[in-house]
């Protein structure tokens, strides 16, 4: 079973510049372990020290969000698309 993981773009440096990967999975959490197994580097980036994903990462299975659904234990099926979007914080001073 594949999944395809899209990596944004302030990502992409993180993970040979590459706009997504694919991975065999059950789950999110198991996709995200993957990505992060094949791209160390991306690590510390979606996850605290504790494992636990960052409260500034977003994640979307088939544009869903998995804070809605079942979070990191949400199963995948083959052919789905696992999202990484990064909260991005602005204003004006």
């Amino acid at each position: 079973m594949s999944v395809k993981v899209i990596i944004p773009t302030p990502l992409r440096p993180f993970a040979g510049k590459r706009d997504s990967a694919e991975f065999p999975a059950a789950t999110v959490g198991e996709a995200l372990a993957n990505l992060t197994k094949e791209f160390g580097e991306l690590r510390k980036h979606l996850f605290t020290e504790e494992g636990k994903l960052r409260s500034f990462v977003n994640v979307y299975l088939n544009d869903e969000d998995i804070r809605y659904l079942g979070r990191e234990e949400t199963p995948v099926k083959d052919g789905d698309v696992v999202s990484i979007v990064p909260s991005i914080a602005g204003g004006h001073s």
